[in-house]
């Protein structure tokens, strides 16, 4: 349904001024309006930007560089929230973690008496066009650009290498997911970003019309609503609801402590993988694994208050 009431993109933007830097710019499609936005994640625990998408504190986003997706997936499945991980992607610096907060934009396949439409209304209110760079200049500091092209190859290519370098800038080195393509591989893979696509064309995006900014949007098998925490590594892309992301944070702690008390034993090499992992059967292995974590979690979070 959103998809089909998307259409009236160019209403939401004509709504806001025509310099679309500013915070009125940030005004949502009439289909689906800063209100909805607020509704529609509700379970929201944290402040919010000003165009109404959730605000993941910096200091979760930067500690959530060490995330793993076996870690995300362990709480979101524990959840219940099964469709938040995509795949199949061409990983641009597979060693570099992505994380930051979805800014979500949406293009469909050009019909020429909606386009006509929707560019005169944008042009009525000072927006000469719409197209990529209306939304890429929409970007904030801490912003994943999570972009549906409905995996579109040939005119699918939302940046080259100049605008994913601004990307870089807007975002502070956020990153790119796209379900379509990108142009100049060699210039995007000197650029220091993460960057996940489907598909490398040298042809210029065409032939797609700009329906959507910071609406739910669908990559792959998940549905992506703006805020989301996103957490990209060299196997794939998980978007983290914003109510979990504390907890997927402190189940990590707690593996990696778990993880490093399972190598130490191993080092030792007194005892078989099944007496220590997953869990120790020793009820004295086990105590000592508990006063391992208690005393490791305590200097973990001692060490993060001190920065």
């Amino acid at each position: 349904m959103f998809r089909a009431r998307n259409v009236a993109a160019i209403l939401a933007i004509a709504a806001s001024s025509a310099v679309l830097t500013l915070p009125k710019a940030n005004a949502q499609l009439i289909s689906f309006s800063k209100q909805d936005l607020i509704d529609y994640t509700k379970d929201n625990p944290f402040d919010r930007l000003p165009d109404g998408r959730p605000k993941v504190p910096d200091n979760l986003i930067e500690q959530a560089k060490g995330l793993s997706s076996e870690e995300v997936w362990a709480v979101l499945q524990e959840k219940k929230y099964n469709n938040q991980y995509a795949d199949g992607f061409i990983v641009l610096h597979p060693g570099k973690t992505m994380v930051g907060r979805a800014f979500t934009v949406q293009f469909m396949p050009v019909r020429e008496d909606v386009h006509d439409v929707a560019e005169a209304k944008a042009r009525q209110r000072g927006i000469p066009r719409l197209m990529n760079q209306t939304a890429i200049d929409m970007l904030q500091p801490g912003d994943v650009l999570v972009v549906d092209l409905f995996g579109k190859k040939v005119n699918g290519t939302i940046v080259g290498d100049n605008l994913f370098y601004y990307v870089m800038k807007a975002t502070h080195g956020g990153g790119l997911v796209v379900d379509g393509s990108i142009r100049d591989l060699d210039g995007l893979s000197e650029i220091d970003m993460p960057g996940y696509f489907k598909s490398v064309d040298p042809t210029p995006i065409g032939n797609v019309m700009l329906t959507g900014i910071n609406v739910p949007i669908r990559i792959g098998g998940v549905t992506v609503m703006p805020g989301d925490l996103v957490v990209g590594d060299r196997e794939g892309v998980y978007f983290i609801p914003p109510q979990f992301v504390k907890e997927v944070l402190d189940h990590a702690d707690e593996t990696h402590v778990h993880d490093e008390w399972t190598k130490k034993k191993f080092d030792e090499g007194k005892y078989k993988s099944s007496e220590i992992y997953g869990s120790p059967s020793d009820p004295k292995l086990l105590q000592e694994y508990k006063e391992y974590l208690k005393r490791r979690l305590d200097e973990i979070h001692k060490q993060r208050e001190s920065k």
